[in-house]
């Protein structure tokens, strides 16, 4: 699960092609309809702009005088913002938290932020976790804090808004490294020198690696986010049995 949950937003917050949402109720022809979003060269192609349209105003006069959009200069044509939203491309994906709260534009900032905010979870989890661990035992806080990921990425799916999504995050990001570290100090003290830079390479490095490199093909068949998030954090009620096989730290 922490293998998955590091790496997740990286399906889970991408950015799906996208372009200003004209309403259905212009009356334009079909002509007019396809000039409605300006072009713009970007990686030596023309594509749509992805924030601005033409102003929908003037578009609409323009078209009740001529009948072909060709006939005039649209580059003096007056811009505006994307006013009633977006629409995303699904070839890709059928929604991330980018198309679900239009993350876009003046607000695509959110989307780098939903991600520092489970590294400030992280942060705080790195500081916390070893004294926790002191005091209540390494076994009680890696299950605890297994609980705390699993569980809150589970209400994460389910988030309303994006303010939502960035708390639950931190809160995921500070259960996910609490347990790593309980997990890797505990096997550290139970096993023998002799396994030790085993069990910390193939025990953990290794594992953690398998998680994100099975994220990909999980993310393929999954194209939601909030149905790839569910099944990921499913993944963390595995470790339920290992509660009655694993003794606490001598």
């Amino acid at each position: 699960p922490n293998g998955f949950c590091g790496m997740s937003i990286v399906f889970v917050g991408d950015v799906p092609d996208h372009r200003c949402l004209i309403p259905g109720n212009l009356n334009l022809s079909e002509a007019w309809l396809n000039r409605t979003i300006p072009l713009e060269q970007e990686r030596g192609k023309l594509q749509h702009r992805q924030c601005r349209r033409y102003r929908l105003d003037v578009i609409r006069n323009l078209s009740a005088t001529f009948a072909d959009p060709d006939s005039i200069n649209m580059s003096e044509v007056e811009q505006e913002p994307c006013l009633d939203g977006w629409e995303y491309s699904k070839d890709q994906y059928i929604s991330t938290i980018v198309s679900e709260w239009d993350l876009v534009c003046g607000d695509d900032w959110k989307g780098p932020f939903s991600m520092s905010m489970f590294f400030v979870g992280v942060l705080v989890g790195s500081v916390i976790s070893g004294q926790l661990s002191d005091r209540f035992g390494r076994k009680i806080i890696l299950f605890a804090t297994m609980a705390i990921q699993t569980g809150f990425s589970i209400i994460q799916a389910f988030s309303p808004n994006w303010e939502v999504f960035c708390i639950l995050n931190f809160i995921v990001g500070l259960g996910a490294i609490s347990n790593y570290v309980a997990a890797f100090v505990l096997g550290s003290e139970m096993i023998g020198k002799s396994m030790r830079v085993l069990y910390c390479t193939l025990g953990i490095g290794i594992s953690f690696a398998l998680g994100y490199m099975f994220l990909p093909f999980v993310a393929y068949f999954i194209r939601s986010w909030w149905m790839l998030l569910l099944i990921l954090s499913l993944t963390g009620l595995l470790y339920i049995p290992f509660w009655w096989f694993i003794p606490e730290s001598p």
